[in-house]
């Protein structure tokens, strides 16, 4: 495995940005109207930016393997090191399904729209597409990487600086707005449970920053490059969510956005009022392309650090072997049958809306327990090791490392909080229904751990 290709800092700025920067986020951002720009900036600052911040950091100072799991091995040990990971896995066993159902949707525009919101549908497509997305990374990081690069260009960034010049052309046109941007709208009211929820949407939309860390072996000089790329695609992300969700919220009316397909029902709306109509199958297309590239780094780099913490007995040596190419393809095959199997969720909730909003919740709540473990982690590390002497360090030392992480800490544990609370305006059930489905649904994805806690045990004595 000696001769596997490096990438370099674009290469990585497109991993992160096609992982995180998803166009598929944008429609549950535009619900919440002119009030997300208010929380878009709340979660950069308490999520976002401490979560870039912090990943940075720790790439600098441990240049030898990155990730959460040897982050937090070091901090408290394998065991906690693998919990760590474990949520971070298992979260997108959760969160799969969705995005994929988002592709799924896109994609029936161009055969028939109806199809966005059939079940069965979606669930076929989806375990098409991400079999066929799994055999890709079978054939090692550099040529997932190259796959990315080019889809995050032709699928995201493209259709995001669409999306916004339509928007744009379509207010200086004198179109009618669903928007107002007063004062009030502008900043909601905390008082309203309803206004936090848009909380979960804007974090779900900021999370995974930490991921592409663990292919620190197999990139260009990690202490440069890392600090480089964490930067450039906090911006990227920032600008480019905040202004598409807008250009949706413009045009469709909240009740109307639909979650699956709001991003091509507003490509829809913009090129029927230009008389481009003709466009709308290319940019479902293109849409499906782009949100494949970002997909990349989150089937191929959870897998890569649960393989580390199977290097510590926690799981079968079978699920830890690497092929030529060092991608453990036992473990990405046997990821796959999960997914397939998560898809079924779909038939557990009354809508595909409720459905969508389950999961990225649920995922979203998962993902947030693994932060509250990378951020402790992170103020312990700033103690026990040695400053990096290269690349990049939080400003203020220890104090800076402090305030850095209580601030992700606090957006975490609130994001957590609010998670409970079920949205009003999607059909999730009743109140009852929703919180026993969410918080079994916690258990059940946490449980598992003390199975693989007890495997460890027995196989090393």
């Amino acid at each position: 495995m000696g001769n596997i290709k490096k990438i370099g800092t674009f290469a990585l700025v497109m991993l992160i940005v096609g992982g995180i920067d998803s166009i598929r986020n944008l429609p549950a951002t535009a619900l919440f109207g002119t009030s997300l720009l208010f929380f878009a900036v709340c979660s950069a600052l308490i999520f976002l930016i401490p979560s870039a911040l912090v990943s940075a950091e720790l790439s600098s100072t441990i240049p030898e393997q990155g990730g959460i799991y040897h982050w937090v091995k070091l901090a408290f040990g394998e065991k906690v090191g693998f919990l760590s990971i474990w949520l971070q896995w298992i979260n997108t066993m959760v969160w799969f399904p969705s995005i994929l159902s988002f592709l799924a949707g896109t994609l029936a525009y161009v055969v028939d729209p109806s199809l966005a919101n059939n079940k069965l549908y979606l669930v076929s497509v989806i375990l098409i597409i991400f079999w066929g997305l799994t055999l890709l990374n079978l054939k090692g990081l550099h040529v997932s990487a190259k796959f990315s690069n080019f889809c995050v260009i032709i699928g995201t960034l493209v259709p995001m600086a669409l999306i916004v010049v339509l928007a744009g052309v379509w207010v200086f046109s004198g179109k009618p707005i669903q928007l107002h941007f007063t004062h009030a709208n502008l900043l909601p009211s905390l008082h309203n449970s309803e206004n936090w929820v848009a909380l979960i949407a804007i974090m779900t939309a900021f999370l995974g920053m930490e991921l592409v860390t663990v292919h620190i072996k197999d990139v260009k000089d990690p202490h440069k490059s890392f600090p480089k790329a964490l930067s450039i695609s906090v911006i990227l992300i920032v600008v480019t969510m905040m202004l598409g969700s807008l250009a949706i919220a413009l045009v469709l009316p909240a009740g109307q956005i639909n979650l699956v397909n709001g991003v091509i029902q507003a490509f829809s709306n913009f090129f029927a009022s230009y008389h481009l109509s003709f466009l709308i199958p290319t940019m479902a297309v293109a849409l499906v392309v782009g949100n494949l590239g970002g997909m990349i780094t989150w089937v191929i780099s959870p897998a890569k650090g649960l393989l580390q913490a199977s290097q510590s007995g926690f799981l079968p040596a079978i699920l830890g072997k690497e092929n030529k190419n060092g991608v453990a393809a036992n473990l990405l095959i046997v990821q796959a049958i999960l997914v397939s199997i998560f898809c079924v969720a779909f038939l557990l909730m009354p809508s595909v809306n409720g459905s969508y909003w389950l999961l990225s919740d649920l995922s979203t709540q998962l993902y947030m327990l693994m932060y509250l473990m990378m951020f402790v982690a992170a103020i312990t590390l700033k103690y026990k090791l040695k400053p990096a002497t290269t690349g990049f360090t939080i400003p203020g030392k220890k104090i800076g490392m402090w305030i850095t992480c209580l601030i992700g800490l606090f957006g975490c544990i609130v994001t957590i909080i609010v998670g409970y609370i079920p949205p009003t305006g999607i059909d999730v059930g009743s109140f009852w229904h929703y919180e026993i489905v969410f918080s079994g649904g916690m258990l059940l994805m946490v449980l598992p751990v003390l199975g693989f806690y007890y495997y460890q045990y027995q196989t090393k004595n």
